[in-house]
């Protein structure tokens, strides 16, 4: 199966949305997050086997879980799957369970939006948001491509230390607030871990 790179995923998404435009789908708005977002900002250069959607987006209610994708969503991802000898996965509902856990505040209002034709938007978080997604991957999945990704955004102290607040959020766990900052040192953030 071949992977997603910056060369091939505008291709595999511009290719989604024709297979939904041919089948008069309506508009499908999706917040995509993980790797294949970062490619899409131009924020990584690595490949990733997937694109992760996180939400939909409706035009009342904000941010929707995703789940179970549409009959032509799924359709169509299984013919660019094919097409281009990707992983019959390569699109995933996946990080979906994020939205309910919750997400750093005003993340709505910071997403990035592209429209691939009349039946598919895209949206991306903004870097400040990615910053938060990313350190809790660390935290959740342990290091490797998450600290890679991390890494690549160039976070600032303060927004280290806002992410690192919003992370405690996400887990009541009575060790989870040493773990982070175990983590933030590890990463060379000593400093910031003090703060918490």
């Amino acid at each position: 199966m071949k992977r997603l790179s910056s060369a091939n995923l505008e291709e595999a998404l511009t290719a989604l949305a024709a297979f939904l435009e041919e089948s008069d789908s309506p508009r499908e708005t999706l917040v995509i997050i993980g790797g294949s977002a970062l490619i899409s900002l131009g924020l990584i250069s690595r490949a990733t086997k997937d694109v992760d959607i996180m939400a939909g987006v409706d035009a009342e209610r904000g941010l929707v879980d995703p789940r179970p994708m549409s009959e032509a969503l799924r359709i169509a991802a299984a013919k660019v799957a094919r097409e281009m000898q990707l992983d019959p996965h390569w699109l995933n509902t996946g990080p979906a369970d994020q939205v309910l856990a919750g997400l750093p505040e005003g993340f709505l209002s910071r997403l990035t939006r592209r429209d691939y034709g009349p039946a598919l938007t895209l949206c991306f978080p903004d870097r400040f948001d990615f910053i938060h997604l990313k350190l809790f991957a660390i935290m959740d999945q342990g290091p490797g491509r998450h600290t890679a990704d991390l890494t690549a955004l160039k976070p600032t102290d303060d927004e280290l230390l806002t992410a690192a607040r919003w992370v405690l959020t996400q887990d009541a766990g009575e060790v989870f607030p040493q773990i982070v900052r175990n983590a933030l040192t590890d990463l060379g953030y000593g400093h910031v871990a003090a703060q918490l």
